[in-house]
């Protein structure tokens, strides 16, 4: 599938970068593989793990999704787009939210003008979670990004660019997420739990990878692509990682939902079930049962909704140790 093409991978330095490029390179041969990032300090550090003289299909460019004309020069000749570059931490999007905004939604309309203009020939973005009845600042532009990338089929015309989305869960050990951080406050013997009810998605950045690369095969253009991954409740999770420490309810943050939904009961009439994922359609597909048909899927009854707390697939303690490699951990007295 990428054998011989010419991959770019926006914010290509983070988590998901580092383990697209170790995964693609591992089982294809890219003519290039182009890490495309602001970051200087991260693509040196990239470059110790991935150097170019082993690995000579690796391409460092340093820019910012932000930048159209840099968008521009680094799209040309380009066959494939993973766009994973993102302000993604709560907090600091709702504290600068005009700078969310011309990131997660400038920055979009930007990856979609030079992908058409390039003649790219599929981009796939990644999404959140939270962009699905979104409540805080990241989710609503994740929301917009996605709306975007799903209409940019429409904007390309009779061009051959095709986008699709793909929307998943919290990923185990990802920069920033709770993973580390109990990790981190295990030291101390407490804990802090926001809410004792609360449930998550999760899913391992290999299966992340994954996802993405089966996505690149059966994309049309114009679905967000949802996995069927399992949930785990904030308890247990803290179990997994520290089952000697304390707990302090500290109470849900502004901007956080006591459950996540990846599949709204407003979306449920556009979607087909898979055995293992979901497809939203764009509404330009007009007959659902036709396409679900057609790919082997199941149209969704009315009222259907795919939530962390609803689901039929649950992580244990021990199946969460072993898929994020955290083992058991033990707490100071």
């Amino acid at each position: 599938m990428l054998n011989d093409k010419v991959i770019l991978l926006t914010g290509g330095t983070g988590s998901f970068g580092n383990k697209f490029t170790e995964l693609v390179l591992a089982r294809y041969q890219p003519r290039k593989l182009i890490i495309f990032s602001r970051d200087e300090l991260k693509q040196f550090e990239m470059r110790q793990r991935f150097p170019e003289d082993r690995y000579p299909a690796l391409r460092y460019f340093i820019g910012d999704v932000r930048d159209r004309e840099r968008l521009y020069r680094a799209f040309d000749g380009v066959d494939v787009v993973i766009h994973a570059a993102a302000l993604k931490q709560v907090p600091a999007c709702e504290y600068n939210p005009i700078e969310a905004v011309k990131t997660n939604v400038m920055g979009a309309a930007n990856v979609i003008d030079a992908a058409i203009d390039r003649g790219v020939k599929k981009v796939i973005a990644l999404s959140t979670d939270k962009a699905a009845n979104p409540i805080n600042l990241y989710g609503a532009t994740k929301l917009c990004s996605d709306k975007l990338f799903t209409a940019g089929n429409n904007y390309s015309g009779n061009r051959d660019t095709r986008f699709s989305v793909v929307r998943y869960g919290n990923v185990m050990g990802s920069r920033g997420s709770v993973i580390p951080f109990f990790q981190k406050m295990r030291a101390t013997g407490v804990l802090p739990i926001t809410d004792p009810r609360m449930t998550r998605f999760w899913i391992s950045l290999g299966a992340a990878v994954d996802f993405v690369l089966e996505n690149l095969q059966r994309m049309q253009g114009g679905e967000i692509f949802v996995p069927k991954i399992p949930s785990m409740k904030i308890t247990d999770l803290a179990r997994a990682i520290a089952p000697e420490c304390d707990w302090e309810i500290v109470g849900i943050r502004p901007g956080e939902k006591l459950h996540e939904v990846m599949v709204p009961e407003d979306d449920a009439m556009h979607t087909v079930a898979y055995s293992d994922h979901f497809a939203i359609l764009p509404s330009m597909v007009q007959d659902i049962g036709a396409y679900a048909a057609a790919t082997g899927g199941e149209v969704l009854e009315d009222g259907f909704r795919y939530a962390s707390d609803n689901n039929d697939r649950w992580l244990s303690i021990e199946e969460l140790q072993y898929l994020s490699g955290v083992g058991e951990a033990r707490c100071v007295e």
